[in-house]
């Protein structure tokens, strides 16, 4: 039996971000389990460049992103950072967040293969909208769902006013904004958060087979109907509909479409190549 992607990764330059692509799903793990997995620059620099290179890689299909240890991701590290400076320079926080827990999450949202988050444990912060931007959350019963903020005096970043309203309405978001009350995996699922809640056990195994369904599938035609999907929400019916047509139109051009249409006719199943 081969090891799983989890215990035979291809580690990155440091270590603190494991990669392995297996059977076209390219695995992303965070490995700073004694930091709950809080989030360097590094690492997260490190992450929007594996997503980059998973959307220009044919050989790439879906994307899993998960972590070691009891936490996904407790958000940013706010004491392995650099030294804060004497004098801060009006503009110097809208930047840092713009290019930092911005960019981490419109990679995921622009990431051009489907991508899957297996929790593993508490998802806090940054951490959490890492897992809620991703197209589908599988989430192990220990999962945990934070939105600590509130806790520090911060405002929510990472996208997390534009992200939870569309996900769960107003209300709901400015409840967990509001309180900074720890969502457990059930009631995440309850709320249309999670997609699915599986015992610790099985979460690496059901994102293994989510994750090689989504690469067996036609990969231009996903990719198409996440940027429709996602879109939707900020545009009007036409824009929808004119946007949608011309999805239509590109990947009717596709080979995959071709065999989608073909192995109708011929009453078999397709065989998708991503192209």
């Amino acid at each position: 039996m081969s090891a799983s992607p989890l215990e035979r990764p291809e580690k990155s330059r440091d270590s603190l971000i494991l990669h392995a692509t297996d059977n076209a799903v390219s695995w992303i793990t965070l490995n700073r389990p004694e930091a709950m997995n809080a989030l360097t620059p590094d690492q997260r620099d490190r992450l929007v460049q594996l997503l980059s290179d998973a959307s220009a890689d044919p050989a790439v299909r879906a994307v899993v992103i998960t972590a070691t240890g009891r936490g996904f991701c407790a958000g940013a590290d706010l004491r392995g950072g650099a030294a804060r400076p004497a004098e801060r320079v009006a503009g110097d926080v809208a930047r840092t967040i713009r290019l930092g827990a911005q960019r981490l999450v419109a990679a995921v949202l622009d990431c051009e293969k489907p991508v899957l988050a297996a929790v593993n444990g508490t998802a806090a912060g940054i951490g959490a909208h890492l897992a809620l931007a991703c197209d589908l959350v599988l989430a192990a019963e220990e999962a945990r769902f934070i939105e600590v903020f509130v806790r520090r005096g911060l405002v929510p970043d990472g996208g997390g006013a534009y992200l939870l309203p569309r996900l769960i309405g107003p209300q709901r978001a400015k409840e967990l904004m509001f309180f900074g009350d720890a969502l457990s995996a059930a009631d995440a699922e309850r709320l249309g958060l999670v997609n699915r809640v599986v015992p610790a056990a099985d979460l690496e195994k059901t994102a293994r087979a989510w994750a090689e369904r989504l690469a067996a599938g036609p990969t231009r035609a996903l990719a198409l109907t996440k940027h429709l999907v996602n879109a939707s929400l900020d545009t009007d019916r036409a824009t929808a509909f004119a946007a949608e047509a011309a999805a239509q139109e590109i990947n009717m051009a596709t080979a995959d479409a071709q065999e989608g249409v073909a192995s109708f006719v011929e009453r078999r199943a397709p065989r998708f190549e991503g192209r």
